[in-house]
């Protein structure tokens, strides 16, 4: 876990980066990100999805099901394509995603609130699945 790197000096920290790099291109990881069909692959707190389209843009809504069962609706409040996207989750602020090029590949970012500290621990685990699902190349 890193600190926010964007931070400006003197302002409070909103949240905290759960990083790892892959030796894939940007749009690989992007792809993987915003394809709601494979968010249950990867994120360990999300068992379904309904949106329509599946790929989200800003403004995409929609619900995810828990491992629990329960529904809880979505909208995603920002995106810049191919870079960083954002959401609120049961009208909550949630975890960002950001992808940056690296000279080997790309690395992902989540953006952890830092009200959510714990959830990085969560946010390490979908890194590594993501990674397996990087490697395995396209399904």
């Amino acid at each position: 876990m890193q600190p926010d790197d964007r931070q400006e000096p003197g302002v409070p920290r909103t949240h905290l980066d759960v990083a790892a790099s892959f030796d894939v291109p940007v749009s690989a990881a992007w792809q993987l990100l915003t394809d709601t069909r494979t968010w249950p692959r990867w994120g360990p707190t999300i068992t379904a999805v309904e949106t329509d389209p599946p790929v989200i843009v800003a403004g995409s809504t929609g619900r995810l099901r828990t491992p629990v069962g329960l529904w809880l609706p979505f909208v995603v409040t920002a995106l810049e394509p191919g870079a960083r996207w954002s959401w609120r989750v049961a009208g909550v602020p949630a975890t960002g995603h950001r992808v940056e090029a690296t000279p080997d590949g790309c690395r992902i970012v989540f953006e952890v609130p830092v009200v959510a500290a714990p959830y990085a621990a969560v946010c390490r685990l979908a890194l590594r699945r993501i990674g397996r699902l990087l490697a395995a190349g396209p399904s």
